[in-house]
């Protein structure tokens, strides 16, 4: 048997995301900032979401496991499941999260820095339900 190690030691642990989302989330360092390009694997419990933001160079979001929703401001909440990949345009303010049922994990690639806004309302969130 092999084992080949994700983290190296002393590489920044588990954390629970807390100044930037709502409810209960974990997010796990893939790679630390390189070239601008931060990776990340995000976990979001049901009801849990990031608030408002945009990135400056644009992010991709890969759905490793669960179901969420991800929204574009202005539009409604839509339906990600594992294996679905977003693309988010530089500057497009946005949310993402679980459903309010669902747990969903993604990696999350940001390219350039990440603009935090405010939070998404509860009306706003519960969208998602009437649409997903």
């Amino acid at each position: 048997m092999q084992i080949v190690r994700g983290r190296a030691p002393g590489d920044v642990p588990t954390t629970a995301r807390t100044d930037t989302f709502t409810g209960t989330v974990w997010g796990d360092p893939v790679l630390p900032t390189t070239d601008g390009t931060t990776i990340n694997s995000v976990t979001f419990a049901p009801c849990a979401r990031t608030y408002w933001h945009h990135h400056t160079g644009g992010q991709i979001l890969v759905v490793t496991a669960g179901m969420g929703w991800v929204c574009t401001h202005g539009e409604q909440p839509q339906v990600i499941r594992a294996g679905d990949v977003v693309w988010v345009p530089p500057g497009e303010r946005h949310w993402h999260g679980g459903t309010t049922e669902t747990i969903m994990t993604h990696l999350a690639v940001s390219i350039g820095p990440t603009v935090w806004e405010d939070e998404v309302d509860e009306a706003d969130y519960r969208k998602g339900a009437l649409h997903g």
